[in-house]
Parts: C-alpha cells; structure tokens; sequence
C-alpha cells in the first residue's frame, strides 16, 4: 500500500544532511526513490515543523535543504544539528 497518510519517527542528522528512513517505513508502505514527499522535520523537543519537498536517493536517505536547516539551527542555537534527534513527518506530496 502507497503512503496515504502521515507517518513520523525519530531519526539522527546524519553527515551531509541526510536522515535515514527506517526499513519498516520503506516496507511497510512500499516508498519508492520516484514518489515525492512531504517532508517535516523538527529537532526533538522545540517547537515548530519546517516542511520541505523531498525524494528518497537508493539508501532509503532523505537530504534536509540547507535553508530548512539554518531556520532549525536558529531555533537551537547550536553550532552545527549533525548528530541531532529530528522528529521527521513524512506525508504524500
């Protein structure tokens, strides 16, 4: 069954900006690289969803865009979000 509704987990801000689906995920709802989602994302505890358009590359990984980033780093105050939690939204385009 292709996603038809939202679905949210939790994931870790990898190097390159990049946070990875979980293989339930991808299974469960049959994602495929072609299908364009709605992406949400949030670091843990704050506030405040920035929602972006996105598709998965082969290794089941979802890039943030940089400006999505720098509004989330904003919110943190951090330095740098690689190794964050992110709560991640994902929802038909």
């Amino acid at each position: 069954m292709p996603l038809e509704r939202s679905v949210s987990f939790k994931a870790v801000l990898q190097k390159g900006n990049r946070v990875q689906v979980p293989k339930l995920v991808r299974w469960r709802f049959k994602l495929e690289q072609e299908q364009v989602l709605s992406v949400s994302v949030t670091p843990e505890s704050v506030y405040g969803w920035e929602t972006f358009f996105a598709r998965m590359d082969k290794s089941g990984r979802i890039t943030v865009p940089k400006l999505m980033l720098e509004l989330l780093r904003n919110r943190v105050d951090k330095h740098s979000l690689v190794g964050a939690v992110l709560e991640v939204r994902l929802s038909p385009g």
